[in-house]
């Protein structure tokens, strides 16, 4: 699709960023044990986190399809440090829409300063794709609700601010109906938390977050009570399509190495670029992740029209993600020997896409809502009866 001046003016800005700060130092990063704090808040100072959030909290109220935009340059130069404004655009916009107007003020204008960082609450140890299965409790005392339970899998969970939470105040049989959302700070009385060693995406770290009788005020309590599921399901569907995109620039930077070290490598007295068997499959690659990034375009001008996407979301969801690892697995075949080496930036970033394969809905959750969207509730009626 055709983008603006004004977006392609802010885009140039994050990429160049993206180049020449993030590109070069991708690797070392992995070593680092959490998130810079001080590349957060440079970040933030160019207007690079929650570009779609409104101008009172700092941010420059931009469309969905700017937000893709810098999430992907950002995501080129560094997948994990692109996260910011993935959770800046999806946290900031939730916070926006449900919080007491007042904290929404206080979170939402450090979110877009960099200057701190909201997690989000959903996941728990019995189930992801289950989100409406939950069992962490909320319960309302005067004046102040008491939550206890464990959330898991969690994004910067030893690491964000404040959280997002996803709790049951209503009884289980009400499903998603009895589901509230709340705005937690991360350093009350009662929280811990844990880390997980994962195999990529180590400077957001994941893990479990542990509430043991927290007492929050009831002011804390986002949107109405019990109507917290569906208001981040809308979420997801921006959200996986910014996802589709982060996983797309990573694979765009292997492809991108990969054509300048087939027009540099000899074999049999030529450039390796001119043996068909070696340019054809990084030319497919080229072919799909172009594909995949048109579609996801498309999805956010969709919602940027006020349009149905979730069907969209929910394919670039499950097909940004696998084309992305498969692309980058393409490339350390046709780096040979030398591809097989941690010196090269492609098996890292191999690691940290294949996290989303998994994460915010794997593909199978994905191609279920599409099946839903296209044929309606008959797609899922039937599995659904028998589980019962």
């Amino acid at each position: 699709m055709l983008f603006t001046d004004d977006q392609i003016a802010l885009r140039d800005v994050a990429r160049r960023f993206a180049r020449e700060r993030l590109k070069p130092h991708y690797q070392k990063r992995e070593a680092e044990t959490g998130f810079d704090r001080a590349l957060m808040k440079e970040i933030g100072s160019l207007g690079l986190i929650g570009v779609d959030l409104p101008e009172e909290y700092g941010g420059l109220g931009e469309s969905g399809v700017t937000a893709g935009l810098i999430t992907e340059e950002m995501a080129y130069g560094d997948f994990n440090v692109s996260y910011l404004q993935l959770l800046g655009s999806l946290m900031g916009a939730i916070v926006h829409r449900n919080a007491n107007p007042e904290l929404a003020r206080h979170w939402n204008s450090r979110l877009v300063a960099g200057e701190a960082i909201i997690g989000l609450g959903l996941t728990e140890p019995r189930g992801g794709s289950d989100a409406a299965n939950l069992q962490v409790r909320a319960r309302r005392d005067g004046n102040h609700f008491i939550l206890s339970g464990e959330k898991t899998s969690i994004s910067f969970s030893d690491q964000c601010d404040v959280i997002v939470l996803f709790a049951r105040t209503g009884k289980p049989e009400a499903g998603a109906r009895g589901i509230s959302a709340f705005l937690v700070p991360m350093d009350l009385p009662g929280i811990q938390r844990t880390r997980f060693n994962d195999v990529g995406s180590k400077i957001i770290g994941r893990g479990s977050v542990f509430f043991d009788d927290v007492r929050i005020p009831a002011e804390n309590l986002m949107g109405q009570e019990g109507k917290g599921f569906t208001e981040v399901m809308q979420g997801f569907d921006f959200s996986r399509i910014l996802i589709a995109l982060q996983c797309i620039a990573a694979a765009q930077a292997s492809i991108d190495e990969t054509w300048d070290y087939m027009k540099e490598r000899q074999a049999m007295g030529a450039p390796i670029v001119q043996y068909q068997g070696v340019s054809f499959p990084i030319v497919e690659y080229e072919t799909l992740l172009s594909a995949c990034r048109q579609l996801c375009y498309h999805g956010l001008a969709l919602r940027d029209a006020g349009q149905p996407h979730t069907a969209e979301s929910a394919m670039v969801k499950w097909m940004g993600p696998k084309t992305a690892f498969d692309a980058i697995h393409q490339c350390i075949l046709t780096f040979g020997h030398y591809g097989w080496s941690k010196d090269l930036p492609h098996q890292q970033r191999l690691r940290d896409v294949m996290g989303l394969e998994i994460g915010d809905g794997t593909a199978q959750v994905m191609k279920l809502i599409v099946a839903r969207e296209r044929a309606g509730r008959v797609a899922v009626q039937y599995a659904a009866e028998n589980r019962k």
